[in-house]
């Protein structure tokens, strides 16, 4: 995350779920001295499983995507693009076809302070329906059904932001009509995705 300028200095954070047990980043420890034995293991209710340091103070949010989504991963991330747009707008509009990767629009969530739950409540709310929202003075948040697909979608919803930024800056930009956005919403579902009749591998 730090190599692609997704955050800054010990911000951000990012989780993975398998089954009642959400593995979680820890709090204000810098991302070059992270080891996977100090990735703390934690219930679905937010106790302690195996956690030798405290969780990122942003844990009540990971554990509200979870029971928001059937996701498998989470990631928060304190983007450049992504935050400055949280600052401007109620939402991303439909600007380019990979809106649909995050199921239309992003939506803005109100500002709360971090780590509490009022920002929990705040975030579940705007990502309902959706694979990302943005975080209202914040930044950002994907979920995925991989770590690799919720990192994959925070990168591309930063270079959507960025783009959004330039565009605004420019004039005044042009968007995807409704329709085109749930025909490349469908289409981006299974974008990348084997198919198993033809590739039982």
């Amino acid at each position: 995350m730090t190599a692609d300028r997704l955050v800054v200095g010990s911000s951000g954070n990012v989780s993975a779920r398998a089954g009642d047990l959400v593995a979680v980043t820890p709090t204000g420890l810098p991302y070059a001295e992270l080891t996977p034995e100090l990735v703390g293991v934690h219930r679905l209710d937010g106790t302690a499983a195996d956690a030798p340091l405290a969780p990122t103070s942003e844990l009540p949010m990971h554990l509200a995507a979870y029971r928001l989504t059937d996701a498998a991963a989470v990631v928060h991330t304190h983007s450049t693009a992504a935050t400055a747009v949280s600052l401007l707008v109620d939402e991303l509009p439909a600007l380019h076809y990979l809106i649909g990767l995050f199921g239309g629009p992003v939506r803005v969530a109100r500002y709360a302070t971090y780590g509490t739950d009022e920002l929990a409540d705040a975030m579940a709310e705007a990502l309902d329906g959706r694979t990302a929202c943005l975080l209202g003075n914040h930044g950002a948040l994907t979920v995925g059904r991989t770590l690799a697909e919720a990192y994959d979608r925070a990168v591309y919803l930063e270079w959507l932001c960025d783009v959004w930024l330039r565009a605004t800056a420019a004039g005044r930009p042009r968007l995807l009509p409704p329709e085109e956005v749930g025909r490349v919403t469908a289409k981006l579902s299974t974008y990348g995705v084997r198919d198993a009749r033809r590739d039982p591998e």
